[in-house]
């Protein structure tokens, strides 16, 4: 077929999707990559959903959660909490801990998250004590220190939709809990000194937890259940709220001192590439700044029916900034991964990132993505150049959208070539 004759064909099945209920996908079914993407998104959700399903057949589950736990957010305060739990048994550590995720691809990530259940209960937030021993049980499965076993009793079947969310890490079905049991529980000691410090604010909590060597993904946990922060005001908060407000709490600490550091001496580039996206981290030696800028290829999650690249950023200048990002949660998942170089090195730097989400990105895994990838980007060794224009060119060979776009959708980058500094005197 030519590609004329191809593009025509594609149109017009195009056409004919508009009318049946908007969508590609009733005419491709999984088999014909109508929609551009490697590997079908629905087709991974089905096989996964489907393996999942086969190994949950009554109202009773039992296993080993890796830990794992999940706090809702519709109807706060009054939500549903309670265990992520697979129906299998051993060390299910990394189904839980996006720190080991490096590596692995979209599909084995699903894989092994659709197969965590979620156990409800509902509870008032605010006042969780009211709740009942699920509550104790569910802090519990939270502050362990590795994978514990739980028996859970069902009102019904777990089943539901697959959960997706570009701020959560996904996971699989659900159902009301009549009953827990868990095994025995080992806390972290640094975790189970937090908890039983009654008198300590929260965010110092988060902050002295970092400082000492817990994971991220622990200290959420741990936040999202109310078991930091002074007696009288924990609180149990959603997940969702909990993972940007322990990357910012974490990342606002850092700056404290990284923006009074002395600026770096050289401007670097940092590459890397995972699950089809590109990312490029490139730091100045001049005081803080710092953006994150954000591109979508068509068919990628967030620009799914879009012919065009669509761009998004979010940026702050030395003071910081007082609104939430227009970005989201990955603004500052990616500023407190940069801030943990700074700090390692005693030094400031402007900042920005720069992420191409191409296609083969196929469905949102969470926020973890973009922390643990810059992570990793800047553990490698970075090109290192004399001038801004110099690092430039390589940030134009690097990516595909050209360095003229990329400049347009940059507020830092603009303040750099219309505002003149100190420097320029000097």
């Amino acid at each position: 077929m030519s590609v004329s004759r191809a593009q025509e064909w594609f149109d017009k099945a195009l056409s004919q999707a508009s009318r049946v209920d908007g969508s590609l996908c009733v005419l491709c079914k999984g088999s014909k990559n109508l929609c551009g993407k490697d590997v079908c998104p629905l087709m991974i959700k089905f096989y996964s959903k489907s393996r999942t399903a086969r190994l949950i057949d009554s109202a009773d589950l039992a296993g080993c959660s890796p830990p794992a736990v999940f706090v809702g957010r519709y109807g706060y305060p009054k939500v549903d909490i309670g265990p992520l739990v697979p129906p299998e048994f051993g060390d299910t550590t990394e189904m839980d801990t996006p720190e080991m995720w490096m590596g692995k691809s979209i599909q084995e990530i699903v894989d092994f998250r659709f197969r965590l259940v979620r156990g409800k209960h509902r509870i008032d937030a605010r006042d969780f004590h009211k709740g009942g021993r699920i509550v104790d049980q569910t802090q519990e499965i939270a502050l362990s220190q590795r994978f514990i076993e739980v028996e859970s009793e069902f009102t019904k079947r777990p089943r539901g939709r697959i959960i997706l969310d570009d701020e959560i890490q996904p996971f699989g079905p659900s159902a009301r809990l009549e009953k827990l049991e868990i095994g025995n529980t080992k806390f972290d000691r640094h975790m189970e000194r937090a908890f039983y410090d009654t008198d300590h604010r929260a965010a110092e909590a988060v902050k002295d937890l970092h400082s000492q060597g817990v994971k991220v993904s622990q200290i959420q946990k741990a936040f999202s259940v109310g078991t930091l922060g002074v007696g009288k005001r924990r609180r149990f908060v959603p997940t969702r709220w909990t993972i940007t407000a322990v990357d910012d709490i974490i990342g606002r600490s850092m700056l404290e001192n990284t923006r009074y550091y002395p600026t770096i001496d050289d401007f670097r580039i940092y590459d890397w590439e995972q699950l089809d996206n590109r990312w490029v981290v490139l730091m100045m030696p001049m005081s803080w700044r710092y953006e994150l800028i954000e591109a979508w290829y068509p068919n990628t999650t967030w620009n799914p029916m879009g012919r065009d690249i669509y761009l998004i950023s979010s940026h702050e200048f030395f003071k910081g900034r007082k609104e939430y990002a227009e970005i989201g949660g990955c603004y500052y998942a990616a500023r407190m991964a940069v801030n943990e170089l700074l700090t390692e090195e005693r030094r400031q730097a402007g900042v920005v990132i720069f992420r191409e989400a191409h296609p083969g990105y196929i469905m949102p895994v969470g926020v973890w993505n973009v922390r643990e990838n810059v992570r990793e980007a800047l553990r490698q060794r970075p090109h290192r150049y004399e001038t801004l224009e110099q690092a430039l060119v390589h940030l134009e060979r690097r990516m595909d959208i050209p360095l003229s776009r990329w400049k347009r959708n940059s507020a830092v980058l603009k303040d750099l070539t219309t505002q003149r500094r100190l420097d320029d005197f000097i």
